[in-house]
């Protein structure tokens, strides 16, 4: 894809900084699908929205005002919204769309969320709450759980409960760890996660299989992605990148219940590129 190296070298330099820059690694990421990209001009998007909450805020507001104003601001005033017409459009997980067409996806939304509270002094975490990530805002007697997704909702700890059970059942008790902060790593992982998802139910295994690349550069022991990128090589036909991403799996994972399997996939996958070569 054109870009791609472009990009991918842009991440790998934001992934190397620490802490990591969240908005700017989300619109590299962004880039190898939109190699024009104007990552200046996005972050001063960010940047301009700040400004219009702090605009309607008095000197000295306190956290809890702040986040009502900025609530106010941008599903309100600004008309930022969950994008429940068009969930799976893969727009909904590039930054750069989210902020033009001010619609996005529960994870992006906190995105935008999360980088204009910070410009507005508040300190705003993502939650990689089961089936639908939050953010949280950290106060000194406590912390707000806010749902970008819609339009700032404050979710009380009954309602939390209750969006537990909807996604997992009543069989998981709810744990405060489950409102952890997430690392921007594990946002942008998210984040690759949901486009390879959309990718391959929409047959793009191309683009599959780019989001799993980049879902490695950040995770590179992340089985699970090195599992899924082996099977995408291998509709590729890509037979011995495949055998070296099961071969690092049984590495990693040598007691993995299916073990025996996996070697055997890759003496198939092994014999297969020696065939075509």
């Amino acid at each position: 894809m054109d870009g791609a190296d472009a990009s991918r070298r842009l991440l790998r330099r934001y992934l190397a900084q620490d802490p990591i820059d969240l908005a700017r690694a989300s619109l590299a990421i962004a880039r190898e699908e939109y190699p024009d990209l104007d990552e200046g001009g996005y972050l001063r998007a960010l940047d301009r929205l700040a400004e219009g909450v702090q605009a309607g805020v008095p000197a000295g507001a306190t956290p809890e005002r702040r986040v009502g104003r900025m609530n106010t601001y941008l599903f309100h005033e600004i008309g930022f919204s969950g994008n429940q017409t068009d969930y799976y459009d893969p727009k909904n997980s590039f930054l750069n769309e989210v902020l033009d067409r001010r619609l996005g996806i529960p994870l992006t939304l906190c995105i935008v969320y999360m980088e204009v509270g910070r410009r507005c002094g508040l300190r705003v975490e993502g939650v990689g709450f089961p089936g639908h990530f939050l953010c949280k805002v950290q106060l000194e007697g406590g912390e707000l759980v806010v749902d970008p997704f819609h339009r700032g909702q404050l979710l009380g700890l009954e309602e939390i409960k209750r969006r537990l059970s909807t996604a997992v059942g009543d069989q998981v008790k709810f744990d405060p760890r489950l409102l952890r902060a997430a690392r921007p790593r594990e946002i942008l992982v998210r984040m690759l996660q949901n486009l390879r998802s959309l990718y391959e139910e929409r047959k793009d295994m191309p683009r599959a299989l780019s989001a799993v690349d980049r879902l490695l550069l950040l995770a590179p022991d992340n089985i699970r992605g090195l599992r899924e990128r082996a099977q995408l090589y291998e509709q590729l036909g890509g037979s011995a990148a495949a055998a070296a991403d099961l071969e690092k799996v049984l590495q990693l994972e040598p007691g993995a219940s299916d073990a025996p399997a996996l070697r055997a996939r890759v003496r198939r996958l092994r014999d297969s590129s020696q065939f075509l070569n």
